[in-house]
């Protein structure tokens, strides 16, 4: 936020809480006297006039088109995180009942010493113990509101068989950090949030596959930047369900989370990769819970939803043969239903898609192999990750001989360049040579398992002559093809 944007937006809260002073104090007034409210309350007491729209605030106010009560329950919301004091009045005890007074709501908290506020407490601003007003204002709380459809504020239940009005009222963390440091918020990952927000320091151009996979990638893409015209403009929601979901799948290392954090770059939507052992769990119901939270939070938000390993819970289900056979269908299904319903971009990454049951393979929009790179890919790999960087390559290293000799993926050539580059770093010319690349690549093969297998099968001795005696081609041959 600029220092400009900043004071604006200061100034305007300011007179936000000002107004909100003048409000409870009336209210309190009114209230011990025992009168009604002479006529709206927001008349006498009017809220402050909007200064500009570029900051949060005002913004936040008028993109919305909030009313006083609106934003009288909004600021109220505010106040515990940037002047709680303003709320201390209500810690006034009732002398007769020795207690605090019911009509106040709020909450007290583990570590936090002020008065947090609940959704009474903010009914209490609005009608007093007027009966008719709050009647009126108690569409204000309801779960289809605007202040809580667009994720601005949360009513935490903690007790449900309480009363409604006794929840707490929270602003969500999004919202609480645009409005007072104008910066978006991201959440830590943790058990009650399984995700994280993946990003990539490699640009569109950097994207390197298959010409049919990038088609299909571009048809995702057009997608993201079009959603709102082809749904709403061109009516395709009275043919089909929101969002769009797709299946990568393809051996690791191919560029499936690349390409989703590549199209969150270039479509301006934050993606997030959800950890799926952390959203299974071990107590029935648990797991819904878990992602009822990111999928509300996601869809309020407009988040890239990138399901990575997704085989380990998309796989066929099967008989519910005992009850935890039952609760991990039941999971599935759930998962299942929270996909089709989410209007945003759903990415599920598998490395084979046989284990995807056909009934779940209809439900995705697009379908995309990420196949091992073949030699031109590898070509323009290894040329992007090793030319034209700080580093020195030496001229030898033949990289044309190296796509056409080696099956390798672009995650696996990251991996020799990381090696070849810890070998070249402590040299004092620092210059990666053709010994570090090929035995980088060995290192990869033996990985996976290839390289005592290719080598028997091309009847190849481990060690031919001393390495540093042979041509490139001569090397390729002994590490194996």
């Amino acid at each position: 936020m600029s220092l400009t944007k900043f004071n604006q937006e200061t100034e305007y809260i300011n007179r936000e809480l000002s107004w909100f002073k003048s409000v409870l104090e009336t209210r309190i007034k009114l209230y011990f006297k025992g009168e009604q409210t002479p006529g709206d309350l927001f008349t006498p007491i009017s809220p402050p006039k909007l200064l500009s729209v570029d900051a949060p605030y005002t913004e936040l106010v008028q993109r919305f088109n909030l009313q006083p009560a609106e934003r009288l329950i909004l600021i109220l919301s505010v106040i515990p995180h940037l002047q709680p004091h303003l709320l201390d009045t209500f810690f006034i005890q009732n002398q007769n009942l020795n207690r605090g007074y019911t009509e106040f709501g709020g909450l007290t908290g583990d570590s936090h010493s002020g008065f947090l506020p609940t959704a009474e407490t903010a009914m209490f601003l609005l009608a007093g113990d007027d009966l008719t007003a709050r009647l009126q204002y108690h569409h204000l709380f309801q779960p289809d509101h605007i202040l809580f459809t667009q994720g601005i504020l949360t009513l935490d239940h903690q007790h449900p068989h309480e009363p409604p009005l006794s929840a707490a009222l929270n602003i969500t963390p999004e919202y609480r950090q645009q409005l007072i440091s104008g910066k978006p918020y991201t959440p830590t990952f943790s058990n009650e949030f399984p995700a994280q927000k993946i990003t990539t320091n490699l640009d569109w151009p950097d994207l390197i596959l298959d010409p049919a996979t990038r088609q299909d990638i571009d048809d995702i893409l057009t997608w993201t930047q079009n959603k709102d015209f082809l749904m709403s403009t061109w009516q395709l929601n009275q043919r089909i369900k929101p969002g769009f979901r797709a299946l990568f799948y393809g051996p690791p290392g191919t560029g499936k989370t690349l390409t989703a954090c590549l199209l969150g770059k270039k479509s301006g939507l934050p993606v997030f990769r959800i950890d799926l052992s952390q959203v299974l769990s071990k107590y029935i119901g648990e797991t819904e819970k878990n992602l009822a939270k990111l999928f509300d939070r996601a869809q309020q938000q407009d988040w890239i939803l990138f399901f990575d390993e997704a085989d380990s819970l998309f796989g066929k289900r099967i008989d519910s043969l005992t009850s935890n056979d039952r609760a991990a269908n039941q999971q599935v299904s759930y998962l299942l239903q929270r996909i089709e319903g989410y209007a945003g971009l759903t990415i599920l990454a598998t490395n084979l898609r046989t284990h995807l049951d056909n009934a779940f393979a209809r439900r995705f929009q697009s379908i995309i192999h990420f196949p091992m790179p073949g030699a031109k890919q590898r070509l323009h790999l290894w040329q992007d990750t090793f030319l034209n960087k700080p580093f020195t390559v030496a001229e030898d290293v033949d990289f044309e001989t190296l796509a056409h000799t080696y099956e390798l993926t672009g995650g696996s050539i990251i991996n020799v360049l990381h090696y070849a580059c810890l070998k070249a770093v402590n040299r004092p010319l620092q210059t990666i040579n053709p010994d570090d690349v090929l035995n980088g690549i060995r290192r990869e093969l033996a990985k996976e398992g290839r390289l005592e297998s290719q080598t028997a099968e091309n009847n190849i001795p481990a060690v031919a002559k001393p390495s540093s005696m042979l041509s490139l081609s001569e090397k390729a041959l002994w590490i194996g093809s």
